[in-house]
């Protein structure tokens, strides 16, 4: 009986320190994901990369998300990365698919980047409509907007926008890097407009 008796609490000792060492290591783990998780969600990681570092990184730095009078800054996962947990594993699972290309090379130059400029562009769009926006609204949320401190004309195509169920994205294109050439109505100048009915 004792002899059952030790094996039992030996049995029992080696599985506490099983479960207390799969335990530490599901934090270790879990503390290493989430580290690299947040490393990839900085503007450094971002640019680090020729392609943006060249492009993008470069026009963003023209806007007011870069610098502006209040001093409030959007980096790039600010507008690429979702900031909950669950769409954010979605987004860089969905994203890994630009280390594919960036092994390819498909975008390495300025050259094959404004080849595929327009794809890129309306893919990122597609994802912003698809999600309302998700990203903006961290900063600009309707609820908060002021119309009597917007311009005439700011007020004016907001509110019509709110009231027709857009989305930022519908008419805030270009607005963090350069407009590729596309089809658009935002802007235009009413004699063009005119021409075009």
């Amino acid at each position: 009986m004792k002899v059952f008796a030790s094996l039992r609490s030996k049995l029992q000792a080696i599985g506490y320190l099983t479960a207390a060492g799969l335990f530490a290591a599901g934090i270790v783990f879990w503390g290493g994901f989430n580290w690299a998780l947040e490393l990839t969600n900085t503007e450094k990681f971002c640019i680090t990369c020729h392609e943006m570092q060249r492009n993008v990184f470069v026009e963003y730095q023209t806007t007011s998300h870069y610098s502006n009078r209040t001093g409030v800054r959007a980096t790039c996962p600010d507008c690429h990365v979702p900031k909950d947990w669950e769409h954010k594993i979605v987004r860089k699972i969905k994203a890994s698919n630009e280390i594919l290309h960036k092994v390819l090379g498909t975008v390495d130059t300025r050259e094959k980047f404004n080849e595929r400029r327009v794809r890129l562009a309306k893919s990122e769009w597609a994802r912003m409509k698809e999600t309302d926006s998700r990203e903006c609204r961290n900063c600009h949320n309707y609820t908060y907007m002021d119309y009597a401190e917007q311009g005439r004309r700011a007020s004016a195509q907001h509110t019509k926008g709110f009231a027709e169920n857009k989305t930022c994205i519908d008419c805030h294109k270009g607005v963090a890097h350069v407009l590729p050439p596309i089809e658009q109505d935002i802007g235009a100048p009413k004699i063009e407009q005119a021409r075009a009915q």
